[in-house]
């Protein structure tokens, strides 16, 4: 039992924990090499639901989550660049009430704590802040990503943080440390809704040393060597289904055999795995928190990721948007070394880099393709959901679902009014009970396109013929079937077109 609450007070708290750039496979319980056992805790004990899905890209992820809608139709479809007249505005729309906000007006104290990321302005608050948009405590960044030893754009509700310069501190750490003092001053009083919204494991790969050295030989064999052997613990953990295919590795990316330098590329992805660790340590700070507290058994717990694996080279694609925002030198006056070469090895706070494709690869495993793709590799994620009362008994949940599905099942959890919006709750699937009937899918992001009934999903990148794969026995999407059947592509293509117009999906224009 909850202590110190009366009657009139047992809703459940509500924790969601949000990684970003995070893989499908990386988590311990979902296949990977990283040692996570707090988030996989979450999952053992609760229910792992194998099929859910985000929007492929961290911004819109983030609105979907939040408001229970497509992120077209809130104002934030690419990014937060205010691209009007011919784009979106790229802050989330005040018409459409966040999570936090339904929680708060039903008497919720609420947090954020880590990474926004929904506002066009970032420099001075406006009516899309998280401070203006329910959440009564925030600490964390605005932008997409920063510094974690010296993050440049800190604040703390609305004023903006020095740059912190102290021997130790650690973005991660930080914010963790932020939610786990939020859950241990709100126990045993009015129920409480944190967002910890984690910038690990996003580029620049930073991490303290000795999180590094943890898994300073964890991948020396590479990329063609790690990944049948995750599809196989995928398999064994019962996430996919006997028979499962590997897809081949990214054709752009070399045998492992083959790279010029691989204690490079194996410790760019030890510092990719620090970070994650990072994460799971201060996941572990907050269940720790709840523990305490008491409020364990009565706190819904969800952890997921807001895209699939990052293929991101450093600098990026538009690195003239990049290098006006991006410093180029840390706060002791050393200049940034920016860029993906082995003369930069990463993890250092003089260091900017990304561990590129042919690992995002490996993080995606089974998968093919990334972060901005609606193909599986780009979408997928592990969705995982403890909450002891509610949920008695663990379980693997493959039933299809989305971030859009978030919110009515949080505000069902908590015995609230349903939202308008497309979603539906999640707990009749994660109670075995019967299931709402047809749940169909959409994703549309910079012209990549897909939509999923029941077993086929029907995709498109951008500019290139649709696909049609039967994601239940071709998770990996190995075998297009577009051909045998033109007329459910016809069907499926159809209803995604009526579902683009009434979301205001806006056709890609580049300038």
């Amino acid at each position: 039992m909850t202590r110190g609450r009366n009657a009139q007070e047992q809703r459940p708290n509500v924790i969601v924990i949000l990684a970003d750039d995070m893989g499908y496979s990386d988590l311990g319980c979902f296949g990977g090499e990283i040692a996570t056992p707090n988030i996989d805790r979450i999952g053992r004990e609760g229910i792992r639901f194998t099929q859910f899905y985000n929007t492929a890209r961290c911004s819109p992820s983030r609105a979907s989550l939040l408001t229970g809608r497509h992120p077209h139709e809130v104002g934030i479809g690419v990014l937060t660049d205010d691209e009007r007249p011919h784009g979106y505005p790229g802050s989330l729309d005040p018409r459409f009430p966040t999570l936090a906000e339904r929680l708060g007006d039903a008497g919720y104290a609420t947090c954020l704590s880590g990474k926004w990321h929904l506002s066009s302005n970032v420099r001075e608050p406006d009516e899309s802040w998280p401070t203006r948009r329910g959440f009564d405590e925030f600490y964390g960044i605005m932008p997409g990503a920063d510094d974690y030893f010296h993050p440049r754009a800190l604040w703390h509700n609305e004023e903006r943080q020095p740059v912190p310069t102290e021997p130790g501190y650690y973005f991660t750490d930080a914010i963790s440390d932020h939610a786990a003092e939020f859950v241990t001053g709100h126990a045993g009083g009015s129920p409480f809704f944190l967002y910890l919204a984690y910038t690990a494991p996003h580029w620049p790969l930073h991490a303290p040393e000795a999180d590094i050295h943890a898994y300073e030989h964890t991948f020396d064999e590479g990329w063609d060597a790690l990944r049948p052997r995750r599809l196989a613990r995928l398999v064994e953990e019962g996430i996919l289904p006997k028979g499962s295919e590997l897809s081949e590795r990214d054709p752009s990316q070399p045998p492992f055999a083959e790279v010029a330098d691989p204690e490079w590329e194996a410790r760019r992805m030890a510092v990719y795995a620090a970070q994650v660790a990072a994460m799971d340590r201060g996941v572990g700070r907050v269940l720790d928190a709840l523990e305490a507290a008491g409020e364990s058994d009565n706190t819904v717990v969800l952890f997921l990721s807001d895209n699939g694996a990052c293929a991101e080279q450093m600098p990026p694609e538009d690195a003239t948007h990049f290098r006006e925002r991006q410093p180029t030198h840390t706060p002791a006056g050393v200049p940034l070394r920016i860029g993906n070469e082995p003369s930069i090895r990463p993890g250092a706070d003089d260091t900017f880099s990304s561990y590129g494709r042919a690992w995002a690869n490996l993080s995606n495993a089974p998968f093919r393709l990334y972060k901005r793709w609606v193909h599986e590799g780009g979408i997928s994620t592990p969705l995982l959901v403890r909450w002891p009362e509610g949920l008695t008994e663990p379980r693997i949940v493959p039933d299809p679902f989305q971030l859009t599905d978030i919110t009515p099942t949080v505000l069902e959890a908590c015995g609230l009014a349903p939202a308008d919006g497309p979603g539906v709750s999640m707990l009749p699937a994660a109670r075995s009970e019967s299931a709402s009937g047809e749940h169909a899918l959409f994703w549309e992001h910079i012209g990549n396109a897909a939509v999923r009934r029941g077993r086929w999903k029907l995709v498109r990148e951008a500019g290139l013929p649709w696909e049609l794969y039967d994601i239940h026995a071709d998770r990996t999407e190995l075998h297009d079937q577009a051909g045998d059947f033109p007329d459910l592509v016809q069907e499926l293509r159809s209803r995604w077109e009526e579902w683009a117009d009434s979301v205001g999906v806006l056709p890609r224009i580049v300038r």
